[in-house]
């Protein structure tokens, strides 16, 4: 581990993520570590404690997946979270079995011990299952905690070796108290302090970066967005007038990040540099329809891009990126784990093998509510700080389909329309995001008494927290009828709009 936290081995769930929000939240650090990982490679810098996520094997089946048993006999306090008690339970002599009936959803939880994991809880609890096996018998030296009507097995622990155990996930928002379970976790059972903190973060991150750079220079690829707007004036922060920034006008952005750029350059004297780039990004992308081609095909240009501006400044060698984690998350498992590639981002998994650059990525263990938290710290304005979340490959994965500059006119124009209306009627902060999908399809419409054929455009807003997980926003129906009336009238090639109404997951927040 970089510092002294949790380490949160992964077995493939759908969760994980969220285990390590709830961990941050609490102002602990963590890291995500594959399920193959052995004690061994935690003898350097050993973890606070250890908690082991779901999954989608069995412990009885054939493609189980394990652990080092080593982990649970060395003291450190370990929590295992649904397969994750199950292997605890099975690696330690107890008996997990096919549930006859199985449990998903919310389920009563009836606590038998206040003393430590449940501390300071009520009696019952909702929580939410999700399982197919149970631990029928504890292992021996183990203590039941909790059980429900359906498993008597519900919790366990074993005080003398530190382990513990739930059958539900204590993660999720439907599990009534469940940060409660995680905090007595961490600091009644763990001993962790609430110290991770913005101004730690900027402590260590500063020191990194002045060690890493030393006298050298840095170019950091400046969007406009909230990432890479913190990055840049961390980084000025940190190694001052040996920092620039390139503004890379691609084609496939909206019009404010020229807006934000401005203020940044004003706000600590920021030197940026524009490299105007629509053309060659265009002509890289025709005849692309694929999501994940266009991906990789945008981050590549990209580093091509800051390859060439790097020449033109002189010899450089460090590329600053604001990847987040779940960039990390969704293009690959951040260290090897189970969990599978959700999509490429364009700055992970897009990134060509061969570049000139080492990069440089402070936040890429921090989730966006994090970024927002350490640009507080910093001073950054809250306009920027608030900003929407934009894709990094742009309005190219708001095209279903081939992008064309035709195609990104329509959908800059519709996405335009999108953002005054929600910032007008007073949602901008009330939701994550709020834009415009341009469809490969067209439909049958009547406007002026003649047949028109055009496009279909899509609105999705969603609610989120942190972006690993959205609900699709509950906008009023008058803003809805206004953003629509709107786009019908304002953009002549479209005839028809769609509201998304669908969650993250199962769908992902970008419609590409």
């Amino acid at each position: 581990m970089r510092r002294e936290g949790i380490a949160i081995i992964d077995f493939g769930s759908q969760y994980t993520q969220l285990i390590a929000r709830r961990v941050r939240e609490l102002k602990t650090y963590c890291e995500i570590f594959p399920w193959q990982i052995s004690s061994e490679e935690f003898k350097g810098c050993p973890p606070k404690a250890i908690i082991l996520s779901g999954g989608p094997a069995s412990v009885t089946g054939d493609e189980k997946l394990s652990m080092d048993p080593e982990l649970l006999s060395s003291g450190i306090p370990v929590l295992g979270i649904c397969y994750g008690m199950q292997l605890m339970g099975d690696l330690c002599g107890g008996k997990v079995l096919y549930a006859r009936r199985r449990e998903y959803g919310k389920t009563r939880l009836f606590v038998d011990d206040h003393s430590d994991l449940f501390h300071g809880l009520d009696d019952t609890l909702n929580v939410w299952m999700s399982h197919g096996d149970r631990v029928d018998i504890q292992p021996d030296s183990f203590e039941i905690l909790a059980h429900t009507e359906n498993c008597a097995v519900a919790a366990f622990r074993n005080a003398e070796k530190n382990l513990f155990g739930v059958q539900f996930h204590p993660e999720v928002v439907h599990t009534a108290q469940g940060k409660k379970i995680l905090k007595n976790f961490l600091y009644r059972i763990s001993g962790c302090s609430p110290d991770w903190t913005p101004r730690l973060f900027l402590k260590e991150t500063i020191a990194s970066i002045r060690d890493t750079v030393g006298s050298e220079r840095v170019i950091c690829g400046l969007s406009g967005g909230v990432d890479s707007s913190v990055l840049s004036v961390l980084l000025q922060k940190a190694i001052g007038h040996r920092l620039t920034c390139i503004f890379v006008d691609n084609g496939l952005l909206p019009e404010e990040p020229k807006d934000v750029i401005g203020k940044l350059r004003a706000l600590c004297g920021i030197s940026v540099k524009s490299a105007n780039a629509g053309n060659r990004f265009l002509l890289r992308l025709k005849g692309i329809v694929d999501p994940e081609k266009k991906r990789r095909a945008i981050g590549e240009e990209f580093v091509r891009v800051f390859e060439e501006e790097a020449r033109k400044l002189g010899p450089i060698r460090f590329l600053a990126q604001g990847t987040l984690y779940p960039d990390v998350i969704e293009s690959c498992s951040p260290r090897g784990g189970p969990s599978v590639t959700i999509k490429t981002h364009h700055n992970v998994g897009g990134l060509p093998e061969l570049m000139e650059f080492r990069l440089i990525e402070p936040f890429r263990e921090l989730f966006k509510d994090e970024v927002r938290k350490v640009g507080k710290e910093l001073g950054v304005p809250d306009e920027i700080i608030w900003r929407h979340p934009f894709p990094g490959p742009g309005l190219a994965v708001r095209i279903v389909g081939e992008v064309t500059k035709e195609r990104l006119d329509i959908v800059r124009r519709a996405d335009k329309i999108v953002a005054e209306e929600v910032s007008d009627c007073g949602f901008y902060r009330r939701v994550w995001q709020a834009f415009a999908i341009l469809l490969p399809v067209r439909t049958v419409g009547i406007m002026g008494d003649k047949r028109t054929y055009e496009s279909v455009v899509a609105v999705r807003a969603v609610t989120s927290s942190d972006g690993m997980t959205a609900d699709w926003a509950k906008l009023p129906h008058k803003l809805l009828e206004r953003i629509s009336h709107r786009i019908i009238n304002e953009v002549d090639e479209v005839n028809r709009v769609v509201y998304d109404v669908s969650s993250k997951p199962p769908g992902t927040i970008e419609w590409e």
